[in-house]
């Protein structure tokens, strides 16, 4: 394997290619015990307060390149076999903590509904739930949802093959794999603005913590007011932390 050296942050970065597929790895200047790792699902360097924060404490931070921010046939795959590679590489835990933002936290639902036994614990930030409110915004005005949702809506099509029509009795959306949460015990925090326009927390967050909270689930949720979809995370990433070490 070929890598390319460079600094993120303060911290080595290496970047590689693994099955074609562009691949991240921040390597922690002094790694925890158990040389436990987060994976950023998508928009790796988006903000990204928390991850430093985590490598830091000697965490690692993989990333590796999706088909598409939808989660086309075959993401979900490569981050497993980014993760059997870091096992078997670098002697990282066999298990991760993905941290999901917006469509990450779509592609981060993803992975842990097909591989829920990698997965220690979530980080979910503002995630798609739910196609049905993003891209697809059902429900709201027409022209409101063309103005603000085309491209979106477009490039969920080309991953799906699917319209708003199709989407009806479609059965894989994120939320569909919260069944592997509950089922393999798996820790779940949940940061969401109430004001969040483009996916909507009463569509999307409030309807897993729901779901996982009936079953008896392990949630933790905070809610900031009056915020848009962005920023993502938190000024003080301080509850995050300690989620993270409590439950990983």
């Amino acid at each position: 394997m070929t890598y390319l050296e460079s600094q993120w942050n303060g911290f080595k970065r290496l970047d590689f290619v693994l099955n074609d597929r562009i691949a991240i790895l921040i390597v922690p200047e002094k790694p925890c015990e158990g040389k436990k790792w987060l994976l950023k699902t998508e928009y790796f360097d988006a903000f990204p307060n928390y991850e430093i924060e985590m490598v830091r404490r000697g965490y690692h931070l993989a990333y590796i390149q999706n088909e598409s921010g939808w989660h086309a046939p075959g993401d979900s795959d490569a981050k497993a076999a980014l993760a059997d590679f870091l096992v078997k590489e670098f002697g990282l835990n066999e298990k991760c903590m993905p941290v999901g933002m917006s469509c990450g936290g779509l592609q981060a639902m993803h992975f842990t509904g097909n591989y829920p036994e990698k997965v220690a614990a979530l980080y979910l930030d503002a995630p798609v739930m739910n196609l049905l409110s993003c891209p697809c915004a059902i429900g709201r005005d027409v022209s409101e949802r063309q103005a603000s949702f085309d491209r979106m809506y477009h490039g969920m099509i080309k991953t799906h093959g699917l319209m708003v029509d199709g989407m009806l009795n479609f059965r894989n959306h994120p939320i569909d794999q919260a069944h592997a949460i509950i089922e393999h015990n798996i820790p779940v925090i949940l940061v969401s603005g109430d004001a969040d326009y483009v996916v909507p927390y009463h569509e999307n967050g409030k309807a897993l913590k729901e779901y996982l909270l009936a079953r008896g689930g392990n949630y933790t949720e905070i809610i900031k007011p009056g915020c848009d979809h962005h920023p993502h995370g938190l000024e003080d990433p301080t509850p995050l932390v300690e989620f993270t070490e409590k439950y990983y």
